[in-house]
């Protein structure tokens, strides 16, 4: 048996989409609006959503203090304004940093008792969501889908590891996800490519997984295609809505694959040199995807045969080469030194990099099972480069 979670109650998608804030039900009208820093209210984007919900009679309150990847600590400042606020709607506004953390406010606001991230891990059942509040997700880039998600990526910047808040039965997913390109446009080219390589890598590693199923198989493919066919146009083209409207909208459906089928050991790595580098999300999936694609279609033959179809997808032969030449379009790095530029350091930390990276929660769900030695010999691999 398997609960499947098929994203928002209600997705809103395309040009003009954020008046659907008009209409959000609510007694105390209240919107707690979290963003990652101030880029919002500098381009007028805030004012716009602000401006909906006050005139439907909402009050609103600011919280700009997201971090890049959100902290333990940013979570439980706002978990204390939140409570002091009293909001019936929780709004992330941005990229996935202000969603995820809009999302974890939300479960230590809705459950006082909660004191530590433990206590909200997996295989937890979150104890209370939708009695105080309703989350509603807009986001500004096209990568993380956290606007369909059932979870939320927080850091522990003492520990300097990552947790996933995550109910498991799918109650975290948000209420309301509002997908309006006009939000997108601004973008720089470098979080355009990241964050879209960050979306197609959740479409295809929720392809390949054991746990993936019919469900998750239609939305990773619909994601993978929108995707593949519209990322480099938004990195040429800023402006160009349709593509923008598209790369969005394969976001939100790779979130639904992966929230319901799972990640893999791109994911694993990436996290790895994010939490111990500070490597971008995107930017890092990036590039380690190729070499996963490389590692798990040498070891099993029923995935490098999945990888196969989904570059027949989009009228390819081989999905390694199309991912290799659709990253050398946007000009991403072959390799993790060209980021990371400390090689000596690095690889006298390659111990704790293989244990972190086979510890993370998303190596569990990959098709293959690395030894240590792989793991240490593909980490090598993503830092050093290589071709095929």
């Amino acid at each position: 048996m398997r609960n499947v979670k098929l994203g928002c109650n209600k997705i809103v998608y395309g040009e003009g989409a954020v008046q659907a804030l008009a209409d959000l039900p609510a007694d105390r009208k209240r919107a707690y609006i979290v963003m990652s820093g101030t880029i919002n209210k500098d381009l007028g984007q805030l004012k716009m959503v602000t401006d909906i919900l006050e005139g439907a009679g909402f009050q609103c309150r600011c919280n700009f203090d997201v971090e890049p990847e959100p902290s333990w600590k940013t979570i439980q400042r706002g978990t204390e304004d939140m409570r002091e606020f009293e909001p019936d709607w929780i709004i992330g506004f941005g990229g996935g940093s202000a969603m995820d953390a809009a999302k974890a406010m939300w479960v230590f606001y809705e459950n006082p008792q909660y004191t530590t991230i433990e206590e909200t891990l997996p295989p937890n059942t979150i104890e209370n969501l939708g009695v105080k509040a309703h989350v509603c997700c807009i986001p500004t880039s096209a990568g993380t889908g956290s606007e369909a998600s059932r979870a939320a990526l927080i850091k522990d910047t003492e520990l300097h590891k990552k947790f996933s808040i995550r109910d498991m039965n799918n109650r975290m997913t948000p209420s309301v996800a509002i997908i309006d390109p006009a939000f997108a446009t601004t973008m720089p080219k470098g979080l355009t490519a990241g964050s879209g390589m960050d979306a197609l890598t959740h479409a295809i590693e929720s392809y390949v997984t054991p746990g993936h199923n019919v469900f998750s198989d239609a939305c990773a493919m619909g994601s993978w295609v929108a995707g593949y066919k519209n990322l480099a146009t938004c990195y040429a083209e800023p402006d160009n809505l349709s593509a923008r409207a598209e790369m969005l909208a394969s976001s939100t459906l790779g979130a639904i694959a992966f929230s319901n089928a799972g990640l893999g050991i791109v994911h694993s790595i990436a996290h790895t040199f994010g939490a111990l580098y500070g490597v971008p999300h995107g930017l890092a999936n990036a590039v380690v995807l190729p070499y996963g694609i490389e590692f798990n279609a040498a070891n099993d033959t029923d995935v490098k045969y999945r990888y196969d179809e989904l570059a027949r997808f989009v009228g390819k032969d081989d999905l390694y080469d199309t991912i290799v030449e659709l990253r050398a379009l946007l000009e991403v790095p072959d390799n993790m030194k060209a980021i990371v530029g400390d090689e000596e350091a690095v690889m006298g930390n390659l111990d704790h990099i293989v244990e972190t990276a086979l510890g993370d929660m998303t190596f569990a769900f990959n098709p293959v099972k690395a030894t240590q030695e792989q793991m240490r010999e593909l980490i090598i691999k993503v830092y050093s480069g290589s071709t095929r």
